[in-house]
């Protein structure tokens, strides 16, 4: 293990690891062909604590502010070998932040405690049909009517969009652009909400991804969150936290899928002797380590700097665009050392070449991720 991590963050890595070994490995590959994993899950990762992770005790959370905490378990929850269960069930990872920082106090008191005791799910609403990461220019509208904002527009892609209860979403309140934007928190049942059909996608199986629909949704004015017209601030605030986590993600995807393929090297014959010995194996095996080793302790490094209270904006997206890089190769990898068995469903290397590809595409592009380090570096 790395430096980074002290006796607490590893008592906490123990709890996670025992959760996922009872309550998730026996049952991830039905749970992936169902497309969607048993809504009792939450409750269970709640009463674990695992989900109160990173949040202030005040609303029943653990850890506020400790970054490595939350690698811990992030680390430990991939695995499940399911990036789709990890989407999920972290669905509260990217749609609750804003509200535990700057909702008003009697609705983050109402809604962040049930939501980390796994009663309730949250999710975070952004993307739109129209375009993804250009968040500055949603569609959306939000128009204020006395106690109440008027919404109108919808999602999409929105992981834990079908069973949520409670939507952190992106509205334009004011005019064009970023400074127009506000963040509005929309529950289920207020009129003028609906979801469409589950969309069925490449990889993560098992979360459920939806659009949102709004015709004339009445949002009472004190779930705005935050100021109005200010919400793009929460929103890329927000997106740190979760590059972190996909960089995360991907180099774990990618240790996972390494491991499987050194153990399938050492079992699986070929010519009469086993597969890693021959040496374009184990050099392939060793170049896939130093990608995985690589990539985990630039992230490290990454967390370290959130965990001083800066603000790495460009070493993250760097960190997201590497590990993301790593990911893809090493999972290719580890297909093609399977053989025709890493084409088959029952292998779980295939699963995770699949789930491999978000990785490069969510919390911002490679392309955009590019665009904003050529920024950062004065490009």
């Amino acid at each position: 293990m790395s430096d980074y991590f002290n006796d607490t963050h590893e008592q906490v890595r123990q709890t996670a690891r025992k959760f996922i070994a009872t309550h998730v490995l026996p049952y991830i590959d039905d749970w992936e062909e169902a497309g969607e994993f048993p809504r009792e899950l939450y409750k269970q990762a709640g009463d674990a604590g695992i989900l109160g992770v990173g949040f202030p005790e005040s609303l029943g959370g653990i850890g506020e502010g400790d970054v490595f905490m939350k690698v811990a378990v992030s680390e430990e929850l991939m695995r499940s070998t399911s990036g789709g269960l990890v989407a999920g069930l972290g669905s509260l990872d990217i749609g609750l932040p804003p509200v535990a920082k700057w909702a008003r106090p009697e609705v983050k008191e109402a809604i962040v405690p049930p939501v980390l005791r796994g009663e309730k799910i949250a999710a975070l609403a952004v993307t739109e049909p129209g375009g993804g990461s250009d968040v500055a220019n949603i569609k959306t509208r939000a128009v204020r009517d006395g106690g109440h904002y008027v919404v109108n527009g919808s999602k999409t892609f929105i992981t834990s969009g079908m069973r949520a209860d409670h939507y952190t979403v992106a509205v334009r309140t004011g005019g064009d652009g970023h400074g127009g934007v506000s963040l509005l928190l929309i529950d289920r049942d207020m009129p003028g909400f609906s979801t469409g059909k589950k969309l069925r996608k490449m990889g993560w199986w098992a979360s459920d991804t939806a659009e949102l629909f709004f015709e004339d949704c009445r949002v009472p004015a004190n779930r705005l969150i935050g100021a109005e017209n200010a919400g793009f601030i929460a929103i890329m605030s927000n997106f740190l936290f979760e590059r972190l986590s996909l960089s995360i993600m991907a180099y774990m995807t990618a240790e996972i899928a390494l491991e499987a393929a050194m153990a399938w090297a050492g079992q699986r014959e070929a010519f009469g002797r086993p597969v890693k010995g021959f040496q374009v194996t184990r050099h392939k095996l060793v170049d896939m380590a130093t990608q995985v080793d690589v990539a985990r302790e630039y992230t490290y490094r990454c967390a370290a700097l959130m965990q001083a209270g800066k603000n790495p904006v460009k070493q993250v997206a760097m960190a997201k665009n590497f590990a993301v890089e790593v990911c893809e190769k090493v999972t290719r990898e580890a297909v093609q050392i399977h053989g025709g068995m890493g084409y088959m469903r029952e292998s779980v290397v295939e699963r995770l070449y699949r789930d491999a590809k978000i990785l490069s595409i969510g919390g911002g592009t490679d392309e955009i991720m590019k665009e904003l380090i050529g920024k950062q570096m004065g490009l």
